[in-house]
């Protein structure tokens, strides 16, 4: 008697439940949390980077004056540079198209001036933390008329000149890349401290105002008792005198 063997069919295997080792074999493991974490961080900072100053352009009229501020902490380096547009092009600037600058700190020290000025530009470390202003006049004439001015303000890292550093230095493309990230990763560390010790201000601030407020309203509620006693008193003895209690 013969046996037959039985026909092995292949097992039918769904393309969607393989194997994950192979699966990780071919493409790799997948990241980590705290992986992702930190590339979505590396793509913050290299955001920031793009971030290089404040440049605008603005219109001031004859006779007036227009003030712009910036936060700046201490010790912090900051450069900035003006410049009035030319109306007509291929001419000089009308001897009237002059402006009176001046950069200030926020206890009034003045950081920079200049009087009747087409152009010019600025660079100091700041000494103390808090709003710099720089205001610009126009000169007033008859002949009324608006100056544009070209106006640039860097603060912190984008303050450095980066391509003097890589000169200096002689550093490959990399290492200035990597040199502007520790930078800026140092900027928002000092930042986070500055914006704590901020914090701590406004909070004591919030505390000294909630007792005051408190002792207020204690000597208000006194006085309040004080007066509606002094007015029961006072028809106590209206009443006793017209004979009607």
């Amino acid at each position: 008697m013969r046996l037959k063997k039985k026909k092995t069919i292949p097992e039918l295997v769904d393309p969607n439940k393989r194997n994950p080792t192979s699966q990780n074999q071919r493409f790799g493991p997948k990241p980590t949390m705290s992986e992702s974490k930190i590339i979505i961080k590396v793509f913050i900072i290299v955001g920031l980077l793009s971030i290089t100053g404040q440049a605008m352009r603005f219109e001031l009229k004859s006779g007036h004056t227009k003030c712009i501020s910036e936060d700046i902490k201490s010790n912090a380096m900051t450069i900035g540079k003006y410049s009035l547009i030319n109306p007509n092009e291929g001419y000089p600037l009308p001897d009237n198209h002059k402006v009176t600058v001046k950069v200030t700190s926020p206890h009034g020290n003045s950081y920079h001036s200049g009087d009747n000025v087409e152009s010019g530009n600025f660079a100091f470390t700041a000494a103390e933390a808090g709003d710099y202003s720089a205001c610009f006049w126009a000169l007033e004439d008859k002949n009324a008329f608006t100056l544009t001015i070209d106006f640039e303000w860097k603060t912190g890292v984008a303050a450095k000149d980066w391509s003097k550093i890589a000169k200096k230095g002689q550093v490959d493309t990399m290492e200035l890349e990597l040199q502007k990230l520790y930078d800026t990763v140092s900027s928002i560390h000092e930042e986070m401290f500055y914006l704590r010790e901020r914090e701590e201000e406004m909070q004591q601030l919030n505390r000294q105002t909630n007792s005051r407020m408190a002792i207020l309203s204690f000597f208000s509620l006194i006085v309040c008792l004080s007066v509606a006693g002094l007015q029961l008193w006072h028809l106590k003895t209206f009443f006793e005198r017209k004979k009607l209690l």
